[in-house]
């Protein structure tokens, strides 16, 4: 292969295959058939398969310049995936779809599964292939592993919080743009629940929603309306600050009421005046600090957005080392 050629490699071609690329079920592709729990999501795996290209030709449109001219095209490399930090691993799916699509003769070997908790220099996964592959592959490939792991992370910090209570953890629409189905999925390794996925997936009747409906009620009106006009699968959930509102919520049948930012005193109170006539949902202000108050006063769910618009990425390297046509592995030099 030409050094053109490899500076030209994009996120729809990849190098040609080695004489021997490895067993089939070592195959870069094979873990990468279904992402758990994205079947059901908008797009399914052609989404997250998006994501992936777009990430490519962002990194390496142009080409991998740096690769290209000074590896060896013939150099055969493998590599692990470390952990550097503890905590929750996600996205091993979809790290792999990023070598695949680079090389798809590379192999990716997982070493734990999504969901498992790694302590600092834990191996997650081996690969081997093209050493020009598996350098033009590494930034994509860490920058999505690290993001949806730090998401899993953060997760099961929130989760361990209020173990015990009752009470459930679930996210929210605050997602990076492009990336909600695997953050989601993410949410789910950190063993976390997630709410609906988009605007058509639930009724969730907000503060500004209340303001354009106006009147002297505009949160019964609102759910009442919602009653009678969406689809009789959904459940109609609405937005209230004051207990006043909570009691009109509950008179009107919303099945759902979300507590918008109440103290912990107001919310053990309207866990008290509802009794279990509707599934209560405690929001705003919820941190690590907060987050076992609340779950204390009985509420069912607990919405967190930090899980997916501020959770740090987890600390995750790819250590790399050329290895012989026999598989022996030589540690660059020092």
């Amino acid at each position: 292969m030409s050094t053109t050629d490899t500076a030209r490699v994009g996120a729809h071609g990849g190098a040609p295959s080695p004489a021997d690329p490895g067993t089939d079920d070592a195959r870069a592709d094979a873990p990468t058939a279904s992402v758990p729990g994205l079947a059901g999501a908008p797009g399914g795996r052609a989404a997250w398969e998006t994501i992936v290209d777009l990430a490519l030709a962002e990194e390496i449109g142009g080409g991998d310049v740096t690769t290209a001219t000074t590896v060896p095209a013939e150099a055969m490399a493998a590599s692990t995936l470390l952990a550097k930090a503890p905590g929750v691993v996600s996205g091993l799916a979809v790290a792999a779809a990023v070598f695949r699509r680079v090389d798809p003769a590379v192999t990716f070997r997982a070493r734990v599964a999504d969901g498992a908790r790694v302590a600092p220099g834990s191996a997650i996964a081996e690969v081997r292939g093209r050493a020009r592959s598996l350098l033009t592959a590494e930034r994509v490939a860490l920058n999505l592993l690290q993001r949806l792991s730090g998401v899993a992370t953060l997760t099961a910090a929130y989760v361990a919080a209020v173990d015990g209570t009752g009470a459930r953890i679930v996210d929210t629409r605050k997602t990076t743009p492009g990336l909600r189905a695997l953050e989601r999925a993410a949410v789910r390794d950190g063993g976390g629940r997630n709410h609906r996925f988009g605007l058509g997936d639930g009724v969730l009747i907000k503060d500004n929603h209340l303001a354009a409906v106006g009147g002297d009620d505009p949160v019964g009106r609102a759910v009442r309306q919602a009653r009678a006009g969406a689809p009789h699968t959904l459940r109609v959930e609405v937005e209230v600050t004051t207990l006043d509102q909570l009691d009109r919520a509950v008179a009107a049948g919303a099945e759902v009421i979300l507590l918008d930012n109440m103290p912990v005193p107001m919310m053990a109170e309207a866990v008290g005046r509802v009794a279990g006539r509707a599934t209560l949902e405690a929001s705003g202000g919820v941190s690590l600090a907060t987050v076992r108050a609340i779950a204390e006063t009985g509420v069912d769910l607990i919405s967190v957005g930090a899980l997916t618009h501020s959770a740090p990425a987890l600390d995750i390297s790819l250590e790399f080392a050329l290895a012989g046509a026999d598989g022996a592995v030589t540690p660059p030099e020092a």
